[in-house]
């Protein structure tokens, strides 16, 4: 039998629930955390176009086409973004060496200061929240979420 076949104890819905619940309030705060972070950034920076270009500065370099596939996003708004953070001064743009019609987008060293400082920040805000837990809670927190990532 599969654990999905098994029926669970009422401990275990009531625990689900209560997780479920609380993961819903995390992806509210969590979209409320992009749109903080994306207008201390530039006040004309969209959450679309702050989510590209924290994985552009974390990757260091990729294409729009990369950008499409990893958020499931249309061409065409990915290169609407692409082109607003390169209006802003926040990406830039070359051909790649290896495919000239491509182009490789990287983050300016303004915007990485600016993305240093902002996961500084977080790193403090995450720290206070969990300074309570042990270091093995904060390991099965973890877990739980990366166990949750690959749903």
């Amino acid at each position: 039998m599969m654990a999905s076949d098994a029926v669970a104890s009422p401990d275990v819905e009531t625990a689900l629930g209560d997780l479920q619940t609380h993961l819903n309030l995390i992806f509210a705060r969590t979209r409320t955390l992009w749109r903080e972070s994306a207008a201390r950034i530039s006040p004309e920076l969209q959450v679309g176009g702050y989510k590209l270009l924290t994985f552009i500065d974390r990757a260091g370099a990729v294409n729009a086409h990369e950008l499409a596939e990893r958020f499931e996003m249309d061409k065409s708004v990915v290169s609407r973004q692409v082109r607003m953070l390169e209006e802003l001064g926040l990406i830039e743009s070359r051909p790649d060496e290896r495919d000239g019609r491509l182009r490789v987008l990287t983050a300016t060293p303004s915007a990485c200061a600016e993305l240093a400082e902002l996961r500084r920040d977080h790193g403090v805000r995450l720290r206070t929240v969990v300074a309570e837990l042990t270091p093995e809670e904060i390991h099965a927190a973890s877990k739980v979420f990366r166990l949750l990532s690959e749903v």
